[in-house]
């Protein structure tokens, strides 16, 4: 197939014919185009002189604390509760703790005390009891020796006494007002038993110092046989705790109690368990 043919126009000579060369860049674009390039090469060249520099030195890091961010604060609040929450239970515990020894203490305390005011009440009531025994044991030997001190009463008034017997008595009515103290020995205090002492010591018969003892001294004697002068004891033979000294017409001298000193009494108001003679 043949190729259509281009019909050629013939040109004017003052036809203007436009130019295919490129636009010459401004003498400024040119200038500023070879300026970012020579800047680039330098960066580059300083880039690389920093980089070898940095290579030859060590270097040095710098750690900085870290910030303490809001979650970090409120775990750290948190934790200073928890802590202080410990220590207040761990308190209160030893509290209670100091509170329960004490508890226990006052309670071994009070139970103490209750003990020692049984064992003081048992004792007490036992004491009684025992006064009591002896009262009965008492009373049954008055109203037993009662009748026989009364009919022994005109046999042993009309019985002379002796000259030591005289003396005896003459030294214990002497006596009548002074005081009784417990352990006196005279002149103006006595108990009963330092008292009889004394008085035999008059006429030379040396007599133990206390009533037991002298309850045990010289020759029994019945309460029906008593005479002027002889020994009258209260309690068991032996285990005496009073006496006196039988003074004729039923009547006798001692040194009875605190409340009375040395007195004069009558033998049937408060009958003798006993007598001895020793003269």
């Amino acid at each position: 197939m043949k190729e259509p043919l281009v019909p050629v126009v013939p040109m004017s000579h003052t036809a203007h014919i436009r130019s295919h060369r490129k636009p010459r860049r401004s003498a400024t674009s040119s200038i500023a185009m070879r300026a970012g390039v020579a800047g680039g090469v330098l960066s580059m060249a300083a880039a690389g002189a920093s980089a070898s520099a940095n290579a030859a030195e060590p270097v040095t890091q710098t750690i900085e604390l870290p910030t303490l961010t809001a979650d970090m604060s409120a775990a750290v609040a948190q934790s200073a509760a928890a802590t202080q929450q410990a220590a207040a239970n761990y308190e209160l515990r030893a509290e209670r703790d100091a509170a329960a020894a004490k508890a226990a203490a006052e309670a071994k305390k009070d139970l103490a005390e209750a003990k020692k005011k049984a064992e003081a009440k048992k004792k007490a009531a036992e004491a009684a009891r025992k006064a009591a025994a002896e009262r009965a044991e008492r009373s049954a030997e008055r109203a037993t020796l009662s009748a026989s001190a009364s009919a022994s009463t005109s046999t042993s008034v009309s019985a002379p006494a002796s000259g030591s017997v005289a003396t005896v008595i003459a030294f214990l009515k002497a006596q009548v007002g002074d005081a009784y103290v417990m352990g006196a020995t005279g002149p103006n205090a006595w108990d009963c038993s330092s008292l009889v002492q004394a008085a035999y010591k008059q006429v030379g018969v040396d007599l133990p110092r206390v009533s037991q003892d002298q309850s045990m001294a010289g020759t029994d004697v019945p309460l029906s046989s008593v005479q002027v002068g002889d020994i009258l004891y209260w309690g068991g033979k032996g285990s005496a705790y009073h006496v006196g000294v039988y003074i004729g017409n039923g009547q006798y001298l001692d040194a009875a109690n605190p409340s009375k000193g040395v007195v004069i009494q009558d033998l049937s108001g408060y009958p003798a368990s006993g007598a001895v003679r020793v003269l």
